[in-house]
C-alpha cells in the first residue's frame, strides 16, 4: 500500500484520538514541513505563511474548516502540538549552538572576523542622501 495513504488514513480517521494525530503530526508531518529550515533565510512573510499552512493541516486533520470560526489556540490545545514558530525558533537556536561549537578558523565562522566599518566604506556605487 502507498505511505501517503497509510498517513493521510492516520490522519483523516475519526476513530484515531486527537492527541494521537498530534504525535503523528509532530514525528512525521512536521519534520518534513521544517527540512533544514534553520538555514533559510527566512523573512517574516515565510514565517506567516508556515503558520497558515500548518494550521490548514491541523484544522484538516481535526475535520474544521474555517467557517467552524474554532481559534487556533484551541486547535493546538485539542492536538497537543506547540505553534510552529516556536519550533522554527528552536530549530535555529540548535543550528546557532552547533556553529558556535566549531573552531573560528571553520568557514561557517569566519563571518564574524570581518570588519564591516571598512567593507562599508569600500562599497562602490553608493549614493549620497540629501541635496548636492
Amino acid at each position: 500500500m502507498d505511505e501517503r495513504r497509510l498517513d493521510s488514513g492516520v490522519l483523516c480517521d475519526k476513530k484515531v484520538p486527537p492527541k494521537l494525530k498530534g504525535k503523528f503530526y509532530e514525528v512525521v508531518v512536521r519534520p518534513t514541513m521544517l527540512y533544514e529550515d534553520e538555514c533559510w533565510p527566512i523573512k517574516i512573510t515565510h514565517v506567516q505563511k508556515m503558520k497558515v499552512e500548518d494550521m490548514r493541516m491541523l484544522r484538516w486533520m481535526c475535520g474544521h474548516t474555517r467557517l467552524d470560526r474554532i481559534r487556533n489556540e484551541v486547535i493546538r490545545d485539542k492536538v497537543g502540538v506547540a505553534p510552529i514558530k516556536d519550533k522554527m525558533r528552536e530549530a535555529r537556536f540548535r543550528w546557532f549552538r552547533h556553529v558556535r561549537r566549531k573552531s573560528t578558523d571553520a568557514p561557517v565562522r569566519r563571518c564574524e572576523r570581518l570588519n564591516w566599518r571598512s567593507y562599508r566604506e569600500v562599497e562602490v556605487g553608493r549614493r549620497r542622501s540629501g541635496k548636492r
